[in-house]
């Protein structure tokens, strides 16, 4: 905490005014860095666009980006505002139609294609024409996988269907085993009441997000 205060150019006591610990610091990071990537996509028009932009708000935010899926499929990461997740589930259904919920195993599999590409690329060191060809052959396997499903509806996927006790991106409704909303819903509730005065923070955690 003493080393988040120096470099955010604040003091610890100050600091812990706002953050009770480290996870609370990452939570900040998180809802602060899912806004931003939100906001980013939200300018685009297709769902090769919002792709596009995707990858390139990752490498842009590479630190801050690694923190955002730490524990993303547990609480109380799970049990947040995933806006970016919704809004390209969003424009599955309207290019494939249905409800946004039906494509989540199909969103799953995009979602997985593109953190894969920008975090090989992050850890990798990728730049120049290898970056650009590392973009541009993901778009394609994206548009590629998203015209298949079009034609393709009706037929059955591989392995198990998707159940009805798995649900991503609905915050407090989601949930990866049986059971497990109850057990979070105080927890998430609290979160959220404790945070209530952090958000007019000045405070940018500087250091979490810029990696120093």
């Amino acid at each position: 905490m003493r080393g988040v205060a120096k470099a955010a150019s604040t003091t610890t006591p100050t600091l812990y005014e706002r953050y009770r610990d480290r996870d609370d610091i990452l939570r900040a990071v998180r809802l602060q860095t899912r806004s931003e990537l939100f906001a980013a996509l939200s300018r685009t028009r297709s769902l090769t666009q919002a792709c596009q932009r995707y990858l390139e708000f990752a490498l842009e935010h590479s630190h801050a980006y690694e923190v955002l899926f730490d524990g993303f499929a547990q609480p109380p990461s799970l049990h947040e505002p995933w806006p970016s997740f919704n809004l390209m589930r969003l424009r599955l259904a309207q290019r494939l139609g249905g409800a946004p919920r039906k494509h989540t195993r199909l969103m799953l599999s995009l979602w997985s294609l593109m953190h894969g590409t920008a975090m090989l690329m992050i850890r990798g060191g990728v730049t120049g024409p290898l970056r650009t060809q590392m973009i541009h052959s993901c778009l394609d396997a994206v548009e590629a996988i998203a015209a298949q499903a079009a034609r393709s509806k009706g037929r059955p996927y591989s392995g198990p269907k998707w159940p009805a006790s798995l649900i991503l991106g609905e915050a407090d409704q989601s949930k990866v085993t049986d059971g497990e909303i109850e057990a979070s819903v105080k927890s998430s509730s609290n979160s959220r009441s404790g945070n209530r005065s952090k958000e007019k923070s000045s405070v940018r955690l500087h250091a979490v997000r810029s990696g120093e």
